[in-house]
């Protein structure tokens, strides 16, 4: 299912970045989040045990990593050094990529179009589940988080500018596919357009409210949308 923008949305755009924990892969489908939140929290506590309080009241990693700054540089370090390993570990037991996943990104790169994996994982766990499913020549281009640095996470345009820059592009000809409200946060940020991916019943009227310029409840469907907009 798909919203009748999508057609537009696709015909405007000369550069597709794909999100990875939900468009492509289920990072913590085979580890699951909580038990790497429970490690970050205990290495935050380590340091400082009321922060540590507030990170183990979150099953988000991403969250814990964001809260690590406020215990400094070596909190932060850690963390992040520690997640990025768990990151890594969980992509090898993840399994399949999501259901429409690589047609979406095959449909991408054959229609001419620059392709880009633009994630608040870990470049690092991105090359090896694409490299893992043979899927690497399929993308121009993968940006990770800057580590150490979650401010510059999405909701942040941080990422979404250094890939048009990457890939030679105008971001308003560069559109994000991403599962998350902060994915369209971003990509409104950074002057690009977004796709919003509702993988569960009830993202479909966030993603639309948050200003996402068209919303699909399948990867198969921005596939077929991208295969029938050749650039």
């Amino acid at each position: 299912m798909a919203s009748d923008s999508l057609p537009a949305t696709i015909a405007a755009t000369g550069a597709v970045f794909f999100d990875f924990d939900g468009p492509i892969c289920d990072v913590f489908a085979g580890l699951p989040a909580h038990e790497v939140a429970r490690e970050l929290s205990e290495i935050v506590d380590s340091y400082d045990a009321d922060l540590g309080g507030k990170a183990r009241g979150t099953d988000d990693p991403m969250e814990i990593l964001r809260l690590a700054p406020h215990g400094g540089e070596s909190v932060l370090r850690d963390v992040e050094d520690a997640l990025t390993v768990a990151e890594v570990a969980a992509v090898k037991v993840a399994g399949a990529p999501v259901a429409g996943a690589v047609a979406a990104l095959s449909a991408a790169f054959a229609s001419g179009r620059k392709v880009a994996v633009v994630s608040n994982n870990s470049a690092g766990c991105v090359r090896g589940f694409l490299a893992q499913h043979d899927l690497t020549h399929l993308v121009h281009e993968i940006v990770g988080r800057a580590a150490c640095r979650p401010d510059l996470m999405k909701p942040a345009p941080y990422s979404l500018l250094l890939t048009a820059e990457r890939l030679s592009m105008a971001p308003r000809d560069c559109t994000l596919i991403g599962d998350s409200v902060t994915d369209v946060e971003a990509a409104r940020a950074a002057g690009a357009m977004s796709i919003g991916f509702a993988n569960k019943p009830h993202k479909g009227l966030a993603l639309a409210e948050a200003g996402a310029d068209a919303v699909v409840t399948d990867m198969t469907t921005v596939a077929d949308a991208l295969a029938s907009s050749p650039r």
